[in-house]
């Protein structure tokens, strides 16, 4: 079973078990975090649920594993006869899909 979340306007496809780094999240290790915002799920060959735009009652439950930085990224920027050197490091959240909760029978409105 596999799902497609939307945290803070990126969209991630998930499944148990799986680590992945998101934008940085204000919690501390070891604490789980719930995301709500599960824009589709599949869970076999045959089932598929797509929301419109999020499917009512699904979440998806992770264990934040330890928070990291990336890369350095330089930029250059030329302008006249001088030069500017910018760098930038983004700072992330490893976290561990521990459990997707479908909840296929709770309908929009319903």
């Amino acid at each position: 079973m596999y799902a497609v979340i939307r945290e803070k306007d990126k969209q991630y496809r998930v499944s148990e078990g799986q680590e992945i780094l998101i934008d940085r999240v204000n919690s501390s290790e070891g604490e789980l975090v719930e995301f709500e915002n599960v824009l589709m799920l599949s869970g076999s060959d045959t089932e598929t649920k797509i929301g419109s735009p999020e499917i009512d009652g699904a979440r998806v439950l992770a264990e934040i594993l330890c928070h990291e930085r990336g890369p350095k990224v330089h930029t250059v920027r030329f302008k006249g006869p001088s030069q500017t050197t910018i760098g930038h490091r983004q700072n992330y959240t490893k976290v561990k899909i521990k459990e997707i909760h479908p909840d296929w029978g709770v309908e929009n409105g319903s």
